[in-house]
């Protein structure tokens, strides 16, 4: 059985997704409050699993777990790419009318934002975990109090749903990345087309850097699927890019990081895996 370690409780979307990236699998998920227990956890016992929600279409990329992720000795083994739709629950035999106070994770108000604002009663109080706040309402019995979660959440805890797929954009879609300690990656990975990886590094602040490590990734062929940038603490006007590469030869791929590799600095393989399609 894999044990698979997830931000949040039973019933939350980083607990639906790993089930199904391991879909036909018996899994067990341990839950932790914050991603920075997760990395904890993860570090205490290297046969565990993680999954960690890196971006999401509406609410962007998550910085903290880029940086959570480079400096970790843990590497990517896979990704899997989730539809997020949110839905407000409550005990049941209440109505929208009902509800004073709405709790959720703050992404996942954000993510509702234009929902909430035709109901400017509902207070929004913001949680650590959407699936946490749905249990927290069924475990205290909290009459006129809603949550914002997944459907899923919401049967698990016994609640019923006022109204479903609330989310603004209907194109709501969370990036998982699967990680797990190096030493379990190649079997983990084993009968995987590997097609894609997650590199960091910085560059010297001189004219023209960026691009010139660009233009060697294009000649390779390379396809550039993100670039995330975060400024470097103490290092004024100095940055550190996390980008995702997509290619179709492997050899290719790896000889474009020889050729970058004397342009870069601080620079870190996050995860070489296979591309998730739906």
């Amino acid at each position: 059985m894999k044990r698979v370690t997830i931000q949040g409780v039973a019933g939350c979307f980083h607990d639906a997704a790993a089930h199904e990236y391991f879909d036909g699998e018996e899994i067990e998920t341990i839950a932790c409050d914050t991603f920075q227990d997760m990395f904890k956890v993860l570090d205490s016992d290297p046969s565990l699993i993680g999954t960690l929600a890196i971006e999401n279409t509406i609410a962007g990329s998550l910085l903290q777990n880029h940086e959570l992720l480079r400096q970790s000795n843990l590497t990517i083994i896979g990704e899997y790419k989730k539809y997020i739709s949110q839905a407000l629950v409550a005990l049941p035999g209440q109505t929208i009318d009902d509800i004073t106070e709405v709790t959720s994770h703050p992404i996942a108000l954000m993510q509702c934002d234009e929902f909430l604002q035709k109901h400017p009663a509902m207070k929004m109080v913001e949680g650590y975990d959407t699936a946490g706040c749905a249990k927290q309402i069924a475990d205290a019995n909290l009459m006129n109090h809603a949550a914002i979660c997944g459907t899923y959440a919401a049967e698990l805890y016994g609640l019923e749903v006022l109204a479903e797929d609330i989310q603004t954009n209907k194109r709501n879609f969370t990036r998982f990345l699967i990680i797990a300690n190096p030493a379990q990656a190649d079997s983990l990975k084993s009968g995987k087309n590997i097609n894609k990886a997650s590199l960091a590094f910085t560059l010297p602040h001189e004219h023209g850097s960026l691009s010139k490590v660009l233009t060697i990734f294009s000649f390779y062929d390379l396809n550039l699927t993100k670039i995330q940038s975060l400024p470097i603490i103490g290092h004024e006007w100095e940055y550190r890019f996390y980008i995702n590469l997509t290619f179709e030869n492997y050899q290719r791929y790896r000889q474009s990081i020889d050729a970058v590799r004397p342009l870069i600095n601080d620079f870190k393989i996050l995860g070489e895996y296979e591309e998730f399609t739906d």
